[in-house]
């Protein structure tokens, strides 16, 4: 079974991998970025590797090649190591870790013998705090042999690994920002308001916090509609035309927002959905005009 791991683009994710792999007993090859400095910081941060600067023959030496790098830089990429390695990628297996992208974007690699695939991991990597991947989950696609690698990676890393057909990849992404990257712009949006009307940022933000971990601990111990909470879930529409009357006063993607989310929440959490979005549409038909 490989035991050797090279990686292109250790920034935050690749550094993260690396390092947990090292920690599992994974042997560390070439660890590329685009400048020596970085490349050695990535080392030292690994705990292990040869650092590189540029792409080359000693990136296609591991039996594991990890490209954990920008969908944007993928396709250069990999043609850039098909032309490099040539005879050496037959055998080889390389991942990418772009929650977006299938493995056809590694085709130059495949044609020359490489198993392609990818392996997303469902975790944020913001700060600069190593997170650990204790039960996070990994998305994984690709032929036989990569998923077979993908979904050993996954379990030595104390995940959980979920097969996903390549097609479905922006859907699987898009849920996953609906929570991670969307939620963020939700709760400083909130805080804003808060701020607004007397709070110190810290008293708004700790509120909220509160907020968001209860409703996370219902969800996992309830359920969805018996942790469901706020005026929609009561059938107080009156209220729900007064926080839009309230928005008002507020850029027009606050309210925008507030209306689209009291639409979805109704359409997924309510029991009777057609009733609720019927009452919700009446509400929310009230002009937003006159918005900053």
């Amino acid at each position: 079974m490989p035991h050797t791991v090279s990686i292109v683009g250790a920034g935050r994710v690749g550094r993260t991998l690396g390092k947990r792999l090292r920690e599992s007993g994974w042997r560390l090859g070439a660890v590329v970025t685009r400048s020596l400095s970085t490349a050695r910081a990535a080392v030292r941060a690994i705990g292990a590797g040869e650092p590189h600067s540029a792409l080359n023959c000693q990136s296609m030496e591991s039996d594991l090649i990890l490209l954990t790098l920008t969908e944007n830089a993928l396709p250069e990429v990999a043609e850039k190591l098909a032309a490099l390695g040539r005879d050496e990628c037959r055998g080889k297996i390389v991942l990418h870790t772009s929650g977006v992208l299938d493995r056809t974007v590694l085709a130059p690699l495949a044609k020359q013998g490489a198993s392609t695939g990818s392996l997303h991991p469902m975790q944020t990597f913001g700060g600069r705090a190593m997170p650990s991947l204790d039960g996070v989950v990994f998305g994984i696609e690709g032929d036989a042999k990569a998923r077979r690698m993908a979904h050993r990676l996954a379990r030595e890393l104390g995940g959980v690994s979920v097969r996903i057909d390549g097609t479905r990849k922006p859907a699987y992404h898009a849920a996953a920002a609906l929570v991670s990257g969307h939620a963020l712009g939700l709760v400083e949006a909130a805080a804003a308001i808060l701020m607004d009307i007397g709070f110190t940022r810290r008293g708004a933000v700790r509120a909220l916090l509160h907020l968001m971990r209860q409703m996370l601990d219902n969800e996992e111990r309830l359920g969805p509609q018996a942790a469901w909470t706020g005026p929609i879930a009561r059938g107080d529409y009156e209220a729900v035309a007064k926080h839009i009357a309230a928005l008002r006063d507020y850029p027009r993607e606050f309210s925008e927002s507030y209306a689209a989310l009291a639409v979805l929440s109704g359409r997924v959490l309510s029991k009777e959905p057609s009733a609720t979005l019927k009452q919700l549409e009446s509400v929310l038909n009230t002009s937003t005009g006159g918005q900053k």
